[in-house]
């Protein structure tokens, strides 16, 4: 299911500068899989060692966020728009 997908502008660098992007998936971990694939190396700044979602980096499906949805498992049905957004720290 084709799902588009927001790219923060820390992570445009892997595809090349694109805000949005397409990607196919039934599941977050599908879709995260597929961008993995379409731009390498984007996935290790999504995702830890572990294979779970950074600390700071938050994934929304939808409206909902995915921590308190199924995490990776969480379906993303066709046209949803997925959005990640990498915490922001201040002081």
């Amino acid at each position: 299911m084709s799902v588009s997908v927001r790219i923060p502008t820390i992570l445009r660098t892997y595809t090349g500068g694109a805000a949005e992007v397409s990607a196919e998936g039934e599941t977050l971990r599908d879709v995260l899989q597929k961008l993995e694939a379409d731009f390498p190396g984007i996935g290790a700044r999504i995702l830890d060692g572990t294979g779970k979602i950074r600390r700071f980096v938050n994934v929304y499906v939808g409206d909902e966020d995915v921590r308190f949805a199924d995490n990776l498992d969480t379906a993303t049905p066709a046209g949803v728009q997925v959005s990640i957004i990498p915490a922001v720290a201040g002081g």
